[in-house]
């Protein structure tokens, strides 16, 4: 679905990714893991297409993605940013059916199918209720689940979303990462996320790409890159992991000073 090819990120004169060659699949959700400044926001906005690499290519489809159209691109891949602001008085609903131009084609106005799409979504994040209010008037976990509902909306087979869990309460970030668990297992879907809790990750994730921020990285199942000592490797603190219930939790350590 998406690979990359030697790919390298700088920023401000920093190594932060040397030489990533890896790859997403059908089916597969990815956690991005590590440090702040390690450079997972800067992937991820790498792999939608809106940074530059260093050096080497992301492609999707076997495609490097300075050859697809725009238009194209956004039939298959949605970009979920970590963070936004609402500078018009646009209503919940129109927020979510602009991510339907994609498919518009030579027609301006939204049709019914765009209609009905954009009201599943909102529905599959519990927030068809609010369709019509003004974006500038929700709270911060409304706001984050009607992001989220626009990129479902937008029905591409690739998802990048960079902190989904953000700003939502305990409930809505399960049944959020149960949703991007189920888009995979169930629907063939592929999800490539930054997240920091490292439980919720374990739950629903296939596989991890752990950063360390210095050019470094490890990919593969969860099973083999989220090990405790790989993690507090990875994350510059001791983790502990428990296994209860046939799950897998981790607790960062207490360190002495």
């Amino acid at each position: 679905m998406i690979q990359t090819e030697h790919l390298d990120l700088h920023i401000g004169g920093r190594t932060l990714v040397h030489r990533l060659d890896w790859a997403a699949r059908p089916g597969e959700c990815w956690s991005i893991i590590g440090r702040n400044g390690a450079g997972k926001s800067t992937l991820l906005r790498t792999l939608a297409g809106l940074h530059p690499p260093g050096a080497g290519a992301v492609l999707v489809h076997g495609r490097p993605l300075d050859l697809w159209k725009p238009e194209a691109l956004a039939r298959e891949r949605a970009f979920l940013a970590q963070s936004r602001h609402d500078a018009f008085a646009y209503s919940v609903i129109e927020t979510v059916l602009s991510a339907r131009h994609p498919y518009h084609g030579n027609r301006y106005w939204e049709g019914s199918d765009d209609h009905h799409a954009a009201m599943r979504a909102l529905a599959s994040m519990e927030v068809d209720d609010l369709a019509g209010r003004d974006v500038r008037t929700l709270s911060g976990g409304e706001r984050q689940r009607v992001a989220i509902a626009a990129l479902l909306a937008q029905e591409t087979p690739l998802l990048l979303l960079d902190e989904p869990a953000n700003a939502l309460d305990l409930a809505h970030q399960v049944s959020v990462m149960g949703l991007l668990g189920r888009l995979c297992r169930d629907h063939g879907k592929t999800v490539v996320m930054v997240g920091h809790d490292l439980n919720l990750a374990y739950r629903i994730s296939t596989h991890a790409l752990l950063l360390k921020g210095d050019g470094g990285w490890q990919a593969g199942p969860v099973a083999q890159t989220m090990q405790a000592a790989v993690l507090g490797d990875y994350l510059g603190h001791p983790i502990d992991m428990l296994e209860h219930g046939g799950r897998r939790i981790f607790i960062p350590l207490e360190t002495r000073e």
